[in-house]
């Protein structure tokens, strides 16, 4: 299931009631669960925070625009943040089995809905913009509802992407737009009286002024206080400490001093979890250490496939190719377990029952050591990143760096070998199957004889690549050679099994 999350601004933050509706209009869509809903008087503007699936997503956003066009006036709304609509934006974020592709495709597909039904022009954003002048949010919403009321109607340049070419006289407009994972962060620089300091620093820190690439920012008064409100908009190339730190030396430029800093909404765990890294120094520790982590993987089972395809498709080294050829070999291992019990205990196939269930035993037990080497792999890639961050002076410690080094990546290329060596067994019990399996699930034994050929293949490769940097050629020659008998073993036996296919198609 791909599941996708957005997070609808609207220009409302000091009614609990008109919140509540809006809230409700989008809960009330099967499928959507509310994580998160943030008001803030001094912005008069909420944020909800909503996960559905990619079939009900849209539906759900359509529904929170709609109920904000019934209950938000802009003609009478102030507030501290700029906006151009009672929704002012509308982000759809990729989450587990998703991709930005697939938001790109949500949001234009709910653009034309709203313009053609709701009657309110739409700007496409960020992923979703359909020209390089609307990607940054700023630049769409620039004049805010006040002046876009007018330049829609007189500059082409500003006409919408849907809908008529005129602003709805109470809702405004809308920007919906597809992004990755923004995290809204402000920093607080004490009094009122250091709202000029705020501009400065926002205006030092924000991108589109020459600062951190992946900031927006702002110098706002909040609540009495002068306030650096920022967006994150790309957290894994500026982190959260990154913006803290420019803002801090900033701010000290002018003799000031943050006082606390806010989190709006939710966050990925990832963030906090670099910037206490980043504080502390820690030095190789990594998500597998986060002991709530590990209580909720245990109790639902295990990570699901759909976030394991996540977090392949991530700009994450791991989990990686090593780890999905482990994954395949267990497949290929599940596959011929199952065609095994297809056989076993059927009067039909008695004469090979006591071997089927062997067989069966056998593929069970290879799906879970292949199964566990999915993780292990990730655990070994970690081990060699740490290694090649140790010190290399003096002399004595270049000399800890190298063993450490070495016997990382000897760690880093026996797990994969050993996923090879799972591979060609379950190649091996893939074919026989085969041969003497239900003939009504020999296209299932192809697919398990051709899964563990091809995760045999990938095994070797990480073999190989690990073994390249050993300072011991004479073990690293050795590893690769086990690898590559093993992928001509495996070969060898998916070739009989496929011939088999073949033979009873």
């Amino acid at each position: 299931m791909k599941m996708i999350e957005c997070v609808p601004n609207f220009s409302e933050g000091r009614r609990p009631e008109i919140v509540e509706r809006i809230r409700g209009a989008i809960g009330a869509v099967p499928g959507v669960a509310i994580l998160d809903v943030s008001s803030d008087a001094s912005h008069n503007r909420t944020v909800v925070t909503f996960v559905a699936p990619a079939e009900t997503v849209g539906d759900a956003a359509f529904a929170g625009i709609r109920a904000a066009r019934e209950v938000i006036d802009l003609r009478t709304h102030t507030g501290e943040h700029p906006r151009i609509g009672a929704t002012d934006v509308v982000p759809f974020v990729p989450l587990d089995g998703a991709t930005m592709e697939d938001c790109i495709a949500l949001a234009r597909a709910l653009g034309e809905r709203v313009g053609r039904e709701l009657e309110i022009p739409v700007y496409l954003y960020e992923r979703a913009a359909t020209r390089p002048d609307r990607e940054n949010l700023a630049d769409v919403r620039r004049g805010e509802f006040e002046g876009l009321r007018e330049a829609i109607r007189t500059d082409p340049r500003r006409a919408p992407d849907f809908g008529p070419a005129a602003v709805h006289p109470s809702a405004g407009a809308v920007a919906i737009g597809a992004r990755p994972f923004l995290v809204a962060y402000n920093v607080y620089l004490g009094p009122a009286s250091n709202l000029p300091v705020a501009k400065e620093v926002a205006k030092a820190v924000r991108g589109s002024s020459g600062g951190l690439r992946y900031v927006k920012a702002l110098g706002l008064e909040v609540d009495g206080q002068a306030q650096v409100s920022m967006n994150l908009v790309d957290t894994e190339r500026t982190p959260l400490h990154r913006a803290y730190e420019v803002v801090r030396t900033e701010a000290a430029a002018h003799g000031v001093a943050p006082t606390w800093s806010e989190i709006v909404g939710l966050v990925p765990e990832r963030v906090l979890l670099d910037a206490g890294v980043r504080h502390v120094q820690l030095r190789g520790i990594t998500p597998a250490q986060l002991l709530e982590r590990r209580v909720r993987d245990a109790i639902a089972g295990g990570p699901t496939l759909a976030s394991f395809v996540a977090a392949v498709a991530s700009p994450a080294p791991t989990p990686g190719g090593g780890s999905v050829a482990a994954l395949a070999g267990a497949l290929a291992a599940a596959l011929a377990q199952m065609v095994a019990g297809l056989t076993a205990g059927r009067p039909k196939f008695a004469s090979v029952d006591a071997r089927m269930r062997q067989l069966g035993q056998e593929a069970a037990a290879l799906g879970t050591t292949l199964a566990t080497l999915v993780q292990r792999d990730a655990a070994a890639y970690g081990a060699v990143s740490a290694a090649y961050k140790l010190p290399k002076e003096p002399q004595p410690a270049a000399a800890a760096r190298q063993a450490a080094i070495d016997a990382a990546l000897v760690g880093a290329a026996e797990v994969p070998l050993e996923t090879a060596r799972a591979c060609a067994r379950v190649a091996e019990l893939a074919a026989e199957v085969a041969v003497g399996g239900n003939p009504n699930a020999v296209s299932d034994a192809g697919v398990a004889a051709l899964l563990a050929d091809a995760a045999a293949r990938g095994a070797a490769y990480n073999v190989r690549i690990n073994v390249v940097g050993l300072s011991d050629a004479a073990r690293g020659r050795q590893l690769a050679g086990e690898a590559q008998r093993l992928v001509a073993e495996t070969s060898h036996a998916a070739a009989r099994a496929t011939a088999e296919v073949e033979k009873r198609l």
